[in-house]
């Protein structure tokens, strides 16, 4: 009889809460978040607390994911408006009396420093899943061209910061959801020729339109220099075009099977310009070589497709538009870092998941785990 009275254990608590988890997507985490602490431990070892500070970043994160998977999806659709409102209020304040470093006014403070930029990379997804799960079965052209308002509001507040990176994982996100949503092929076609016919011309004209005293409208001139160092990094070889040469010397280094845990010439003699951060990829390359990126990368696809299966297999339009475009800002994440250190991306700030080092990107990037979680536990809850 006292059995039944019996207090259930920590275990037995803890179990309801994992049940439904997606092992593969975990799994996968997993392996990338390890991949993360081997690396930042080679290169961040003489930047004093960098790697226990990384270490404890992943924890707070793996905090996140669980809380949030634990929020079903239909919950998570109160959010979508009141987060929207916030993070734009918030960036409005930030135009207004931001906080500036390094000549960028990105941050601002409201009892401690925020930087309300980070908060639409969920809210924005978030917010358009949610117009469209209300438009469901009578969507008009007019609906896309609302859902496109509520995207230009926050990005072009971004742009003006300016924090280009940032502004284009939102921009992603929106679109991911809009595509997704089912916008035509016809109205995402021309852009996109438009501005391959731009990049065809800079590489044709890159001379003439990089020359001293030219100057490119709607663009800081700071994103100028950066595409043209792209195009020949040779031109400030000590200067704008340092980074890119050293990312790209330290890749080719690594040579197939790498120099070697802790091995790294170009990282340990501090010839790599944010080592920790933004060309942390640099680093890894020159350590595990070849063989160690394509490991590297194929955990990120396998990421990106599970994350895609989750979108196919969810059970309401919202839970579909919201994992296909969480998905789609990890591809955006690991695709534009790499291709900026490897040289073939103008450099922005944006991290390599799992890798780079910084709390606040790592925090979103758990609670955007924590959502394919929520979604993908969701569906298997309702097929038991």
């Amino acid at each position: 009889m006292s059995a039944v009275f019996d207090k259930p254990s920590y275990a037995q608590r803890l179990a309801p809460m994992l049940h439904g988890f997606d092992g593969p997507l975990a799994f996968a985490v997993f392996l990338l978040a390890c991949a993360g602490l081997l690396t930042m431990y080679s290169s961040g070892y003489d930047h004093g607390t960098r790697f226990a500070d990384h270490g404890r970043n992943m924890l707070i994160a793996g905090t996140l994911l669980f809380m949030v998977a634990q929020v079903p999806p239909q919950r998570l659709m109160t959010f979508a408006v009141p987060l929207y409102i916030v993070g734009v209020s918030l960036l409005i304040a930030v135009a207004v009396f931001g906080v500036t470093k390094k000549g960028a006014k990105r941050w601002v403070n409201v009892g401690v420093v925020i930087q309300p930029s980070e908060i639409l990379k969920i809210a924005m997804p978030l917010m358009l899943a949610w117009w469209f799960q209300k438009r469901e079965g009578q969507l008009r052209p007019l609906d896309f061209v609302f859902a496109a308002l509520l995207l230009v509001v926050p990005i072009g507040l971004i742009v003006k910061q300016p924090d280009l990176g940032t502004a284009i994982l939102v921009l992603v996100a929106g679109v991911s959801v809009m595509f997704f949503a089912g916008l035509s092929w016809k109205l995402i076609l021309p852009p996109l020729a438009i501005g391959l016919t731009a990049a065809v011309l800079l590489v044709v004209f890159e001379s003439r339109l990089c020359a001293d005293g030219v100057r490119w409208p709607l663009m800081h001139d700071y994103q100028q220099q950066r595409i043209c160092t792209l195009l020949d990094p040779g031109r400030d070889p000590l200067g704008k075009g340092f980074h890119i040469i050293q990312g790209m010397i330290a890749i080719g280094s690594g040579g197939v099977f790498g120099k070697g845990f802790m091995q790294g010439t170009q990282t340990h003699l501090e010839f790599i310009p944010e080592r920790t951060t933004d060309f942390i990829f640099a680093a890894y390359s020159e350590e595990f070589g070849l063989l160690g990126n394509l490991t590297l990368i194929a955990g990120f696809v396998f990421l990106v497709l599970r994350g895609l299966a989750i979108a196919l297999e969810a059970s309401t339009v919202f839970s579909r538009l919201l994992a296909g475009s969480i998905t789609m800002i990890f591809f955006t994440y690991a695709f534009v870092n790499m291709g900026m250190v490897s040289g073939i991306l103008p450099v922005v700030g944006v991290p390599l998941p799992f890798i780079s080092y910084g709390g606040t990107a790592m925090a979103t990037l758990g609670m955007g785990l924590g959502i394919l979680m929520s979604i993908a536990k969701s569906k298997r809850l309702v097929q038991s």
